[in-house]
């Protein structure tokens, strides 16, 4: 679904939650890991939720991250999202325990495929100026993992220090093979440049030509907001 079929009817939000959780409550960090999206489908408006690992530092090693982490959630409307970012003693929970701590709220433009078969309402038109932001996750063939890890690092280490981009963040529900990538660009020019040349376009041509993955979704998004501080850098 593209912006040109955008629902007039739909005020879903998207909230992105970064966090770097404080050495004294790592505990409580990979606490919130275990315990999955289960607590998070239960609070009032949300759809979808998903609890995320990342990689080493933030970025897109197969070594875990002993303390980042990610939290997507799709709200039905942009109220509760902001009733939620505003009064949830699970975000404050957050916000207490981290050492950084960055939160986005999105309007998706654009958006290819499904997570855990839901896919996302287009809300807004495609920007006429930046910033833009992207998510692009796929579950892989457990046979074909191998593979697919062959052409990904070379990608997205690529997207480290390349022009135009403001925040990049690997993220996952499990090592291996159901991974995530979320970006936040200048516009969308300096998005399609990264995505259409070097690596990138050629880890693409790899997963169209060799089936890598059993599901996938492509999202791009307008930033409603983007607040806080995440790899040593203030937002908002």
């Amino acid at each position: 679904m593209d912006a040109a079929n955008a629902s007039k009817d739909s005020d879903q939000t998207i909230v992105l939650v970064l966090a770097d959780i404080a050495p004294a409550s790592l505990v409580w960090g990979w606490t919130r890991i275990v315990k999955g999206p289960s607590p998070w489908l239960a609070i009032d408006g949300v759809r979808f939720a998903k609890v995320l690992g990342s990689g080493y530092e933030g970025g897109f090693s197969l070594k875990p991250s002993s303390s980042r982490q990610g939290l997507f959630l799709v709200f039905h409307t942009a109220l509760a999202a902001a009733d939620f970012l505003a009064h949830s003693a699970l975000m404050q929970g957050y916000r207490e325990r981290s050492r950084e701590l960055c939160v986005l709220q999105l309007r998706t433009w654009s958006c290819r495929g499904s997570w855990d078969g839901t896919a996302l309402d287009v809300t807004c038109s495609a920007p006429t100026q930046g910033p833009i932001a992207a998510l692009t996750r796929a579950s892989i063939h457990l046979r074909k993992a191998s593979a697919f890890w062959n052409h990904a690092p070379p990608s997205q280490n690529a997207i480290e220090g390349v022009q135009g981009v403001q925040l990049a963040v690997g993220l996952g529900e499990a090592p291996f093979l159901r991974q995530a990538t979320f970006t936040v660009w200048d516009s969308v020019a300096a998005m399609d440049d990264y995505a259409r040349t070097g690596p990138h376009l050629e880890a693409i041509k790899a997963a169209a030509q060799n089936q890598y993955f059993s599901e996938s979704m492509f999202a791009r998004f307008v930033p409603i907001s983007i607040e806080g501080r995440w790899k040593d850098r203030d937002y908002g």
